[in-house]
């Protein structure tokens, strides 16, 4: 399938590449290194994801390139969509999308859905930044700092610094090439995880407060409101990676971070919309939990978006938790 991917983005004159919604690290860097490396064989690209990208991700190369809204679907005649078990976690140009003649799918999650015509799934993989990384030397593109930065990063971030289940071989010995290729491993790590603005601190200090424990302590649940990111004077993306803080917490299989979006237009009564973001330590498959809501992810990091109460939205996490502990009462 490989050969058959790279006969068609060398035959592709206008490529969309497209990453899920609330981009993480490895959804940004696979879309930054592809964009890169396509220009690079002469290939009119445009770099979409509908999501604000977090700060600590805006100092990687290109990313300013990157669109939030789209014209002219019919001008492209493939699109690359990556990181995503399913071409909805695109986000609302998920059906403009899918009229483009040819759709190619890279991604490693289990829970993906083969969409797209051409499919280029493995999830062994370590991070989709793996596969692009493989996809790019099968091509024979070289590799510059700014596209080995990007999938540096994105390796990085999805094996959370190679702590994850998910750290393989491959982890270590792509980022050791990329090292070699020019990238410098404490400045991403200081733009990743060095600092955070006074704002983040504050709406830390919130989330933290709101964490809620089962009786046996096996889940918890933590909660970040539109109310509070206006009150830390913080945006949505200042709430990533703030679940491993309930994630962390002794005794804890899963954690479950709330995060309420903007209200849905006529949402009645107290229907909201919510992404929740779930992490496991290991025993739990929360990729599993994530597909009944009709979410996908990974075994120990999944997610999905609802629309309904924040009362019913925690009654349903409680009485699907019956699945890995019982009985599991909320505080």
């Amino acid at each position: 399938m490989m050969k058959k991917i790279i006969q068609q983005l060398k035959n592709s004159k206008r490529v969309l590449l497209a990453s899920h919604v609330n981009p993480d690290g490895d959804a940004i860097g696979a879309l930054l290194a592809t964009g890169m490396a396509l220009e690079k064989m002469g290939c009119q690209v445009t770099r979409y994801n509908e999501s604000v990208i977090p700060a600590v991700y805006r100092f990687l190369p290109s990313v300013d390139s990157i669109q939030r809204r789209l014209t002219d679907i019919d001008a492209f005649d493939t699109a690359v969509i990556l990181d995503c078990g399913d071409l909805h976690r695109v986000g609302t140009s998920a059906d403009a999308i899918a009229t483009i003649p040819a759709i190619i799918n890279i991604d490693h999650h289990t829970t993906n859905t083969r969409f797209g015509q051409y499919h280029l799934v493995d999830v062994e993989a370590c991070a989709t930044s793996e596969i692009i990384y493989r996809l790019l030397q099968t091509m024979g593109l070289s590799i510059d700092p700014a596209i080995a930065t990007a999938i540096y990063t994105g390796i990085l971030t999805d094996t959370g610094s190679f702590r994850f289940s998910n750290t393989n071989r491959a982890a270590f010995s792509i980022c050791e090439a990329m090292v070699a290729a020019g990238v410098e491993p404490s400045a991403v790590a200081q733009h990743v995880y060095g600092t955070y603005s006074l704002g983040r601190i504050k709406l830390l200090n919130l989330a933290l407060d709101s964490i809620e424990i089962s009786n046996n302590g096996h889940l918890s649940i933590m909660t970040v409101t539109r109310e509070m990111l206006a009150d830390t004077g913080t945006q949505p993306e200042d709430a990533d990676g703030l679940i491993n803080y309930a994630r962390r917490i002794e005794d804890v299989k899963v954690a479950a971070l709330i995060h309420e979006l903007e209200n849905a237009d006529g949402a009645p009564g107290d229907q909201k919309r919510f992404h929740v973001s779930l992490r496991s330590d290991g025993s739990v498959d929360v990729a599993r939990i994530a597909s009944d809501f009709g979410g996908g992810g990974h075994a120990g990091a999944a997610g999905f978006s609802v629309e309904t109460s924040l009362a019913e939205l925690k009654r349903a996490i409680y009485n699907l938790s019956d699945r890995f502990c019982a009985p599991c009462h909320l505080n």
